[in-house]
């Protein structure tokens, strides 16, 4: 037996040693979540709720007119006709009312009116499609696809559509999405190597619950909700346009009746048409009441 017989070998006597968690990167990651958090949460105006926020309005809306831009090049724009004239139009008297309808949630809700006006740069487009969609990008990129046109039926209909995705701008949803997609990259690197020693069988089954839970936790609950912020506060907006608000929640019967295969709505981006016309409905008496304040007599119609 060599002289290296009877010694035991570190490198052999734990071949392929797998360790557990290490807890470190998850402190780490939580350190850094909870300055994150305290350092950019911010009161969001039209709702009060915090809001997680680590870019300008201004660059939010640089980042949206590049995107429109390209959007618009590789589409076919309807520049005449009535309809097109229709959107910039309903455009048009909902962007005039957005800072009253901040104005008054104010002032009756006691939220902040935080909205920085001069990063928006309102437009208004009709592209031709069979899409049955439309958007409204940061700074005020809006887009109305001619196959949701029919669904729209009317100047209303039409209206709480633009009404929903204006909204959607206002709120800085696209902005707050950036800051959450962030925490959740990082959140993701954190526990990819706290992870890192584990068996790989069992370091997979861990990474895909936790992605799993980050997506159905997380990410799709969060969309939903600025589905229902935008549904809320476009509302207002058609409403303080003189629109009538109570197309709303038909409209989203006419959606419903297209019949489109859709995923459960725990699985879904957004509220399912049946939440969204129960949320609708609870928010009208407040729609009308705005109807009446701005448009007086023209609410009787």
């Amino acid at each position: 037996m060599g002289p290296f017989g009877n010694r035991p070998s570190s490198m052999g006597q734990n071949p392929g040693r797998r360790r557990g968690i290490k807890l470190w990167p998850l402190l780490l990651f939580g350190a850094y979540f909870a300055y994150y958090y305290f350092s950019h949460s911010n009161e969001a105006s039209f709702t009060g709720r915090n809001q997680l926020l680590d870019t300008t309005a201004r660059q939010e809306a640089a980042l949206g007119f590049q995107s429109y831009r390209e959007i618009l090049s590789q589409s076919r724009v309807v520049r005449d006709g009535p309809n097109a004239q229709l959107v910039v139009d309903i455009a048009g008297r909902l962007v005039a009312v957005a800072p009253k309808v901040e104005q008054y949630l104010a002032e009756s809700a006691r939220v902040p009116a935080t909205t920085d006006w001069s990063a928006f740069q309102w437009e208004a487009a009709l592209i031709q499609s069979d899409q049955v969609n439309a958007f409204c990008l940061p700074g005020g990129k809006i887009a109305v696809y001619t196959g949701i046109l029919p669904v729209a039926q009317n100047s209303d209909g039409l209206a709480a559509i633009m009404g929903h995705e204006i909204a959607h701008a206002l709120l800085r949803h696209g902005g707050e999405r950036m800051a959450q997609q962030k925490l959740v990259q990082i959140g993701s690197i954190a526990a990819s190597m706290s992870t890192g020693e584990m068996d790989p069988q069992q370091r997979q089954m861990v990474m895909a619950a936790i992605g799993a839970g980050a997506q159905y936790g997380l990410l799709l609950p969060f969309s939903r909700s600025h589905e229902s912020e935008a549904d809320r506060v476009g509302l207002l907006l058609s409403a303080a346009a003189c629109y009538d608000p109570r197309e709303a929640p038909k409209l989203w019967e006419r959606m419903a009746a297209l019949g489109r295969q859709k995923p459960p709505e725990f699985m879904s981006t957004h509220p399912a048409e049946g939440t969204r016309i129960a949320q609708l409905q609870q928010w009208m008496p407040e729609a009308l009441q705005v109807h009446q304040q701005f448009c007086g007599a023209a609410a009787a119609r």
